[in-house]
């Protein structure tokens, strides 16, 4: 529903006198540059001219948005929103009929978050209708895609480069991990195709599992997917996070200690986040060996060793390679040599916050929309090249808007035929990724479904008996 800057103005609401004042602020700030990261004004610009309305209608209408008899006109009506609006308040139980009923929404209300959630039984604005329901009737949610949520403030136990909300270069290797780790499981171990990754917009990753048979799991069986990946067990009250046991590591877990795990931890995240350079670091990877001799060894190998002209990551690797060959040379038992696994399984293998899962209802921040404190977009992520994203470099909501105010000057000599004003930003480039990569064999895949659904029920149809009066 995003127009061109320069198209003649229409009576359409969603782009009427609104669109006119967009204009307005635009012209007036020809010259002008964004500084702030967010504001309510630059949030209205935004919905108005660079959020994909359409692409995320495709996305959630899973197919049913076009004139194929097998659609169901409902399906996207059912869905459920919610917005966080200016000073916190939250509105949940929304619903939009079409693309322009959502676009009207978001420029009028500004939410400075949404938030997804099930597809109901019923349209969720008219839940009260059957809040006394039986049965049937009752308002509960029937479909919703397999969600995971990663927040790197569960790795503060671990990290020494930074805590809460803040991240890095060092630190951000870790969310990588996850991505490879997961999408590798889903695809290979589930075998569901259509995974769309998100930027949560700070400290974070999500994930969106849209297969048909991941949006329809129950919740009893998201909490099994879930457990499957609950290895990090680890709290504040206990020293040793992960637990592993069996003679062999499950098939999973062995591919992903083996392509990921071990090395990302040996070459970056012990040494980036001086896990061995120091007593107070090392204390803790040592109280997770159940050996006191092992770590008396190590302790007193330690204390005192380190020479000045040694760098941080040289002092971590050889303490590391240290602590390896005893625990792996041990005679004493299976459960000792393993603790070399259990270390780095502890130190990188993903953090799941676990309600997200387990339960249909639970909402997720949509893509694309803005994070309030950082002005950052929730960018999809490709999980094919996840090593090169840097959070650091996603566009903000100023630097696009500065982008397309700069782009309203160049327009007329441009040869490039533009329809979208996200074209002209570096937006642009997430969107296509958006489309091309993940929803395009995703509206393949969906449609085919519903072609066979629709012949099946054909075939119903003209199996059963006509009754003769």
């Amino acid at each position: 529903m995003t127009r061109e800057l320069h198209e003649p103005m229409d009576e359409d609401p969603s782009s009427g006198e609104a669109r006119k004042t967009e204009d307005s602020y635009l012209n007036d700030n020809q010259q002008a540059h964004f500084p702030e990261e967010f504001s309510p004004d630059f949030l209205k610009l935004y919905y108005g001219r660079l959020f994909p309305f359409d692409e995320m209608h495709k996305w959630l209408s899973y197919g049913h948005d076009g004139k194929h008899p097998g659609c169901d006109s409902t399906f996207f009506s059912r869905r459920e929103f919610s917005f966080t609006l200016e000073h916190d308040i939250y509105v949940r139980y929304l619903s939009f009929r079409d693309v322009p009923e959502m676009e009207t929404a978001f420029r009028d209300k500004c939410p400075h978050k949404i938030d997804i959630g099930s597809i109901y039984n019923v349209d969720p604005a008219k839940r009260m209708a059957y809040a006394h329901g039986a049965g049937d009737s009752v308002f509960s949610p029937v479909e919703k895609e397999l969600v995971f949520d990663v927040d790197m403030t569960d790795y503060d136990d671990m990290r020494t480069c930074c805590s809460g909300a803040d991240i890095c270069s060092k630190c951000w290797p870790l969310m990588t991990i996850t991505i490879k780790v997961l999408d590798t499981a889903l695809r290979e171990d589930f075998g569901f195709q259509h995974i769309l990754w998100v930027y949560s917009g700070r400290r974070g990753v999500h994930c969106w599992v849209c297969d048909s048979r991941a949006r329809r799991l129950s919740n009893e069986q998201r909490c099994s997917v879930a457990d499957y990946f609950h290895v990090y067990k680890g709290n504040q009250n206990n020293n040793k996070k992960v637990t592993l046991s069996g003679a062999a590591l499950h098939p999973s877990l062995s591919r992903a200690y083996t392509d990921v795990l071990k090395p990302y931890f040996e070459e970056q995240i012990l040494p980036n986040q001086s896990l061995l350079s120091s007593e107070e670091h090392y204390e803790k990877i040592l109280q997770m060996i159940p050996d006191d001799a092992i770590t008396s060894q190590m302790r007193d190998r330690w204390q005192g060793t380190r020479r000045s002209s040694s760098s941080n990551e040289e002092v971590n690797l050889t303490r590391w390679r240290q602590l390896r060959q005893a625990l792996e040379l041990s005679k004493k038992n299976q459960m000792l040599r393993r603790s070399v696994e259990e270390i780095i399984f502890a130190h990188t293998y993903p953090r799941l916050d676990l309600e997200v899962s387990k339960h249909m209802n639970h909402l997720l921040k949509s893509p694309f929309c803005i994070h309030p404190k950082t002005g950052r977009v929730c960018v999809p992520i490709d999980p094919d090249d996840c090593d090169n994203f840097d959070p650091s470099t996603v566009p903000t909501l100023s630097q696009l808007l500065n982008e397309l105010n700069n782009s309203k000057s160049n327009v007329k000599g441009s040869s490039k035929k533009v329809s979208k004003d996200w074209e002209r930003t570096s937006l642009a480039k997430s969107i296509c990724f958006f489309r091309t990569s993940f929803l395009e064999p995703l509206l393949r895949s969906c449609k085919l479904e519903i072609e066979a659904h629709h012949q099946g029920k054909i075939q119903e149809l003209a199996g059963r008996p006509t009754l003769n009066w």
